[in-house]
């Protein structure tokens, strides 16, 4: 597992000017989450060995767009639907149809065919206060990414000590 956090300053900045547009409905409810997840979608056509699946006899196999999985814990057990061609969206887009795809795991309603041909998950516990975690890989996916917390940090900045909000991330 390897964990890098940053400086959750912007991210937190962009969510805050979308309030507005969220509370009069022009938007989807579009979270941190959200955008994380749709920013993994654009980051991972970079990497394609971790938008991949490894099967039988060591054969890659490469997508060509970000089926996204997105782990999601139900009454059932975790469960992972998949955003085929997150890649395509746009992040209001994007934010509507996971949003669709958990309530359809947490009502039992999910088709199987959304349960499968991930490229690549994201799992999401900072929503629980978790600081870091080490992410289980979903087979045959090549890779997982965990999503922490947000805390706040302290470093100096020209001889003076400031806050941040850190959000930690594990690959």
């Amino acid at each position: 597992t390897h964990t890098a956090s940053f400086d959750a300053t912007e991210i937190m900045e962009f969510r805050k000017k979308l309030k507005p547009k969220i509370e009069k409905g022009e938007v989807n409810n579009i979270t941190l989450n959200d955008i994380v997840m749709w920013t993994v979608a654009r980051i991972l056509l970079r990497h394609k060995s971790l938008n991949a699946n490894l099967l039988e006899n060591d054969t890659m196999r490469y997508f060509k767009h970000v089926n996204l999985g997105m782990a999601v814990d139900t009454p059932r057990g975790l469960m992972v639907p998949t955003l085929f061609a997150a890649d395509t969206m746009n992040l209001n887009e994007t934010a509507g149809r996971l949003k669709a795809l958990a309530a359809e795991c947490q009502k039992g309603t999910i088709s199987p065919d959304k349960l499968t041909g991930g490229s690549f998950t994201v799992s999401n516990l900072g929503v629980f206060g978790i600081e870091h975690f080490t992410p289980v890989i979903n087979p045959p996916q090549t890779g997982i990414l965990g999503v922490n917390t947000i805390q706040t940090r302290v470093r100096e900045v020209g001889g003076v000590l400031k806050t941040y909000p850190c959000m930690t991330l594990s690959l």
